[in-house]
């Protein structure tokens, strides 16, 4: 039996329909997981056992006007954290400090 979490499938796709608004520093796998993972934290998961009711549940999902906003509104607080707080060794690299002296 699987047990899937269809919230994390809305989630993903609003944050990749979304990144030129949320105005990512990065983009990497590691940064897109970082915020899925800090909205997904801040947000109820919807479960399914049946893989055919997955278009059902996300139809639901995005026709509730209100749950549509409330989503977008944590996916792009997780974005901003993370934009704050990047874990990612491309931020790691452009944070370093080059000195034109040497």
């Amino acid at each position: 039996m699987t047990i899937k979490n269809v919230m994390e499938m809305i989630v993903r796709d609003v944050l990749l329909s979304n990144k030129k608004e949320l105005k990512l520093i990065c983009s990497c796998d590691r940064c897109l997981n970082d915020i899925m993972a800090h909205a997904l934290n801040h947000l109820p998961p919807r479960y399914i056992v049946n893989p055919d009711l997955q278009p059902y549940v996300r139809v639901m999902h995005e026709a509730d006007r209100d749950g549509a906003i409330n989503i977008l509104r944590v996916v792009t607080q997780a974005a901003t954290v993370v934009k704050e707080n990047p874990r990612c060794s491309h931020s790691q690299l452009s944070d370093k400090k080059i000195d034109i002296d040497t």
